[in-house]
């Protein structure tokens, strides 16, 4: 008995011996990358159909990003006539986002994709969500090219179409009803904003606006460290970067909220090189320190004989042609001069409280 025991355990010391051996020269096999599933020839893009691109997985209208289609938002985001959206950016795999300063557009490389998805909530009479558009970026060999998809009623596709139109219906927000004859801009309408001389560029996806926490499906990240994790930025971001602060924010200072509010809803066309380049303002976030650039006390180069002394005439809003324009919705008179077809009223509160917060008295 003692015999067959010891046979037994010298086999099992045996097998115990040889797995450990085995297990010294087990070479483990790579895991395969993982592979986004887009589909994308850089020759053929623009598609005719937005479903071509297979950014989204299962229902479309759901907006649930396929792999490697990230999300990101922004900390202040353009005001589309309460318009509500859902950011996207996608790239190939040879493709590599660079850092250049707290200010400037992200260098994002050939092939990448900026997705934007334009929606409401609570749309009358049913209460859905309706989306309207989905605005591509694309940034081609030859530069930053546009594709506007509107969406049909059924929500079930969205076609290339960039000769713009309209979209009139009611929602609800907030519990009050509301009105819009949305505006889908026609291509050469994209390109009055997205420009640098006679370069179209992106806006948003600066470093001061995309540094915040998103939280994504894998857990709670920095936007740029998230981008930098996936291999879509490089990583030589600073961890010091000028942010931004939100408008919204009623705990930051009221001047920082306003230069916020400019820089994402004006900036863009009062910078140099752009569309109103000639006016005397600039309202990017890291230039609009100086009161000067946001039009405190400088005169207006367009009399509208509605009474407006300057751009911002402190403590005198009836007097400041800032607060007459951003007030209206004449096409002729209003600003932004793209983008919005009925009155941002937080946005219209916020300047009205900054003019008379101002205590400067203009020569």
């Amino acid at each position: 008995m003692l015999k067959k025991y010891t046979f037994l355990l010298w086999g099992v010391f045996s097998l115990v011996m040889v797995s450990c051996s085995q297990d010294e020269t087990y070479e483990p096999i790579d895991e395969p990358d993982m592979v986004s599933p887009v589909v994308f020839d850089i020759n053929s893009v623009p598609y005719p159909k937005l479903s071509d691109y297979n950014f989204y997985e299962g229902q479309m209208s759901d907006l649930e990003p396929v792999y490697g289609v990230l999300p990101y938002t922004l900390i202040n985001t353009l005001f589309t006539d309460y318009a509500k959206k859902k950011r996207f950016i996608w790239m190939p795999s040879d493709a590599i986002a660079t850092y250049e300063n707290d200010n400037a557009v992200l260098n994002l490389g050939v092939g990448t994709v900026l997705i934007k998805n334009f929606y409401y909530d609570n749309v009358l009479p049913n209460l859905e969500t309706k989306i309207l558009e989905t605005r591509l970026m694309i940034h081609k060999e030859t530069g930053w090219t546009f594709a506007n998809y509107v969406w049909n009623e059924a929500q079930t596709e969205a076609v290339l179409d960039l000769g713009g139109s309209f979209s009139a219906f009611d929602w609800i927000q907030d519990g009050e009803t509301k009105s819009v004859n949305y505006r889908i801009p026609a291509g050469p309408e994209c390109q009055t904003c997205h420009k640098s001389g006679d370069v179209s560029i992106p806006i948003g996806p600066k470093p001061r606006n995309l540094n915040l926490n998103y939280p994504y499906a894998d857990g709670t990240k920095n936007q740029l460290d998230k981008l930098v994790a996936f291999g879509y930025l490089e990583n030589s971001v600073p961890n010091n970067i000028e942010t931004m602060v939100a408008w919204n924010d009623t705990s930051q200072p009221l001047n920082d909220r306003v230069r916020s509010y400019v820089d994402i809803n004006c900036a863009h066309c009062h910078s140099e090189d752009a569309h109103c380049a000639y006016r005397p303002m600039r309202f990017n976030f890291d230039l609009s320190d100086d009161p000067v650039n946001m039009g405190v006390c400088v005169e207006p180069d367009t009399d509208l004989d509605q009474g407006q002394t300057h751009i911002v005439s402190p403590s005198n809003q009836v007097r400041s042609m800032m607060y007459y324009r951003i007030s209206s919705t004449d096409e002729a008179v209003r600003m932004p001069l793209l983008g919005r077809t009925i009155v941002h009223e937080e946005g219209i509160q916020l300047v009205y409280d900054w003019i008379g917060s101002l205590t400067t008295e203009c020569e």
